[in-house]
Formats: C-alpha cells, sequence, structure tokens
C-alpha cells in the first residue's frame, strides 16, 4: 500500500508539473482558438443551487479540481487556500474559490458542503454528472482518472493546479501544488489588481 501511495504521489506531482506547463503555454491561444477555460456546463453547488460557466463572472476566483476522499493533494491545497485568505485578510474580500470534484460518484453537494466549510466561506463545492465534469475539466486542461486501489477501492489521479481568474472568468495563471505561500499570495495580490 505504501508503495501505491509514493507511485501516486509522484504521478499527481508529474501532472501538476506537467499541466502547469501546458497551462501557461494554452495562456497563448492561438488564432481561432477557443480561450483557456471557455465552454458551457450546467453544474450544482454544495447548496443545490444550478451553477454554469457563468459562476467566475465578477469577481477574481481560484479555481481547484479535487476530490474530497484524496489522501493528501486535496486537503493540503484547502489548508493552503485557508492560509492565503488569512494572509490577504480585508484585500481578498472579493476573491472567491471553488472546489470541482472529479469525483461525482461520491461528492455529493452535501458531503461536498462538509469538505469545504472547514476552510472558508468564501470556497464554493461544486459537482454535477460526470458530463458535466467532464465538460469543465476538459476547458481547463485538467487530467483526471479513477485508480482502483487493492482493497476494491478507488482513487483519483488528477492535476493539482489552482487556476487564478480574474472578474471575467478569464485564465490568469496558476498557483502550483505545494508553492511557496508568500509566492502564492504575491499571484492572489497581482490577480486582485488586474481585477
Amino acid at each position: 500500500m505504501k508503495t501505491v501511495r509514493l507511485w501516486l504521489w509522484g504521478a499527481v506531482v508529474a501532472l501538476a508539473l506537467t499541466a502547469g506547463v501546458g497551462a501557461l503555454l494554452l495562456r497563448q491561444s492561438p488564432p481561432g482558438a477557443a480561450p483557456f477555460g471557455t465552454g458551457t456546463y450546467s453544474l450544482i453547488d454544495q447548496n443545490g443551487k444550478a451553477v454554469d460557466q457563468t459562476l467566475f463572472i465578477g469577481h477574481p476566483s481560484a479555481l481547484f479540481f479535487g476530490f474530497t476522499h484524496c489522501p493528501e493533494v486535496c486537503p493540503t491545497t484547502m489548508a493552503e487556500m485557508a492560509g492565503w485568505f488569512e494572509a490577504l485578510g480585508d484585500e481578498g474580500k472579493d476573491l472567491r474559490a471553488y472546489f470541482v470534484s472529479i469525483d461525482p460518484e461520491r461528492d455529493t453537494p452535501e458531503l461536498l458542503g462538509d469538505y469545504v466549510s472547514w476552510v472558508s466561506d468564501r470556497i464554493t463545492g461544486i459537482t454535477g454528472t460526470p458530463e458535466e465534469i467532464a465538460k469543465i475539466a476538459g476547458s481547463w486542461g485538467v487530467y483526471y482518472q479513477r485508480v482502483p486501489l487493492d482493497d476494491g477501492g478507488y482513487t483519483m489521479d488528477h492535476t493539482a493546479l489552482v487556476f487564478l481568474l480574474d472578474d471575467r472568468g478569464a485564465f490568469q495563471g496558476t498557483i502550483a501544488y505545494g508553492e511557496d505561500q508568500e509566492t502564492a499570495v504575491g499571484k492572489l495580490r497581482n490577480l486582485l489588481a488586474k481585477s
């Protein structure tokens, strides 16, 4: 089991680095290509309210894709988000964060609500049908895949980046998994200054 965890951890880090480079390359869309993060989808938030792509309009956002049964990357990222909000204080009052589940089979709205509520009331859990999750994940270039475990259960392999969006919902950069807090908060301050 320890070997599986180490392998999964290595895969997540490799994917995060790969996705980070890909995200930066995608930021400069070729002429005629759809901008990074565009698309239409129909999802629900942790309160069962219908949401769509307009969710990111009107305020700067931090967007993370994960799942509630995640053993390390997701809870660590959520704890880092709590630290970012605390460091920003009132300066970050307009910043919103979204945790989009890539495991809708298990992540009900209620479970997501419990999961994000321990971090901040400015983080909203988002889920939906597998087809709609595939749409939003695809629009952001997010990789995710179900990985069977020896005990008959499963985990999810996924991109471990936080995407930064301005108040128009446009991609402005990323924060990598485990990135230094000072650097991450600096990126958020730059985002807030642009929005």
